[in-house]
């Protein structure tokens, strides 16, 4: 009998565990988000997909983050990235470490600064972006989206160089 009521009490336990957790945000959910000028709820939950560098002018250092759609895609280097994918770009300046460089004794460190160029997104619908190589780029600053048509229009001139990637430059880093 006691074996029951351990058993039960493992039972309710998992249950709460598992009923306390928040579902996963639908990828169309978060794609409309965006078409709505909307950040999504949760990007920065994200998985990694990698860092990177940018000097020249853009200097700054920026994390590549992704939905499920996209960390499945990458991690089955399935390309092209299908319909659902969204990747997200946040980029921060790049800043000397002047209390990291005492430490070491000379200039070797450097930290993410202030928030660069807003959080900028790709969103794969093969079919409703078919004119940009099926991707949608979106910017937010300051939590509202960037509605400059010519810009955004600039990130695709931009990717096209990488279209036998569909037009995505980030790897994953493993």
């Amino acid at each position: 009998m006691k074996w029951v009521a351990v058993l039960m009490v493992v039972v309710v336990a998992l249950v709460c565990v598992v009923g306390a957790q928040a579902p996963p945000q639908p990828a169309g959910d978060d794609a409309d988000a965006i078409d709505a000028g909307k950040l999504p709820s949760g990007y920065r939950d994200w998985r990694l997909i990698s860092v990177a560098r940018e000097e020249g002018e853009l200097d700054d250092v920026r994390a590549i983050l992704g939905n499920d759609a996209a960390i499945k895609a990458y991690r089955e280097a399935a390309l092209p990235f299908p319909d659902g994918t969204i990747i997200a770009r946040i980029a921060w300046s790049y800043d000397a470490s002047e209390e990291n460089n005492k430490t070491f004794g000379k200039k070797q460190s450097f930290v993410a600064g202030h928030p660069k160029n807003g959080v900028q997104f790709m969103v794969k619908d093969a079919t409703k972006y078919a004119s940009t190589g099926g991707w949608k780029y979106a910017q937010f600053d300051d939590g509202k989206p960037l509605t400059d048509a010519a810009k955004l229009q600039s990130c695709f001139e931009c990717h096209k160089a990488i279209e036998h990637r569909d037009y995505v430059f980030t790897r994953y880093a493993h």
